[in-house]
């Protein structure tokens, strides 16, 4: 019996089950105090969301999509190549505000954001987005139109609140890593990891 080939309005399309994205992670201690903030936050918004583990907590840098079956191999090695040409040296990292990614009155992500303190972030996310374009991958998983905001989501369900300020939050970044989402099953395998310039391995 031949293969059948899905087409667009005879059926679902595939469910994406695996994501590809480059992040940076907070050193243990930093991680642990975020976490503590997140459990605190939920708490007092007495809302069902739960916050994130410590060990999930991150700053996206750059999302290289969802796929269906896997991750494509050529993409992996791609993005891997795009990765090895980043020179740019370590750069602390400052998050002050509390924000809400909701759609007012919708419940969503509650996130940290900051301003002066994250422009190292946006340098390495920009240098990435040239690196990547080099290497074949477009940024079609996001729109142009969109502005890159560094964010760490401390939980998800959460109701829509006003920016608040909160203590600063602070980092070294000393590195990113290309990371492997199993969508839906909460887990992030790390690919690979590069240093920054002048860090250690």
């Amino acid at each position: 019996m031949p293969e059948q080939l899905w087409l667009p309005g005879l059926e679902a399309p595939p469910v994406p089950t695996d994501g590809l994205f480059f992040a940076v992670f907070p050193d243990t201690n930093t991680a642990a105090g975020i976490a503590k903030l997140a459990q605190r936050l939920c708490g007092e918004a007495r809302a069902r969301g739960r916050p994130l583990a410590a060990s999930r907590l991150h700053v996206t840098l750059r999302h290289l999509g969802n796929f269906a079956g896997g991750l494509p191999q050529a993409h992996v090695d791609a993005a891997m190549q795009a990765a090895a040409t980043i020179r740019m040296a370590p750069f602390t990292v400052e998050f002050d505000t509390v924000a809400s990614f909701a759609s007012k009155p919708r419940p969503g992500p509650l996130v940290l954001t900051g301003s002066d303190g994250v422009v190292g972030l946006h340098a390495l996310h920009d240098s990435l987005q040239n690196a990547l374009r080099d290497c074949g991958i477009e940024s079609h998983a996001t729109s142009p139109a969109v502005a890159y905001t560094p964010h760490v989501t401390l939980a998800y369900g959460l109701p829509w609140v006003a920016a608040s300020p909160v203590e600063p939050v602070c980092w070294n970044v000393r590195g990113f890593a290309l990371i492997h989402s199993l969508l839906g099953r909460t887990r992030h395998i790390v690919l690979a990891r590069w240093p920054l310039e002048g860090a250690e391995p």
